[in-house]
């Protein structure tokens, strides 16, 4: 494993905590603008429909995926600048 492999692996599990928190922060807000300040629902509420259930979890998956292909890619073009190698 050559260095910029070994430094990318700690590298990429604090920037992808990060990058978790920072796109549930995202979903929270965004959810809030499209059901006017309502929770978003989980899964098991009785009083929520399908259809609400299935939208927030589609937007929920799109802004995690949106998130985490951002921080990765962006990792690792910040182990590139640093080592000069990309470490995938």
């Amino acid at each position: 494993m050559n260095l910029s492999k070994a430094a990318y692996k700690p590298l990429s599990m604090a920037i992808g905590m990060g990058g978790g928190m920072v796109a549930g922060a995202v979903f929270k807000r965004v959810w809030r603008l499209v059901d006017h300040q309502r929770e978003a629902p989980e899964p098991t509420d009785e009083d929520r429909g399908w259809r609400e259930v299935l939208v927030a979890s589609a937007l929920q998956g799109t802004i995690f995926a949106l998130v985490r292909a951002a921080v990765d890619r962006g990792g690792a073009a910040g182990v590139r600048r640093l080592t000069g190698t990309w470490p995938a």
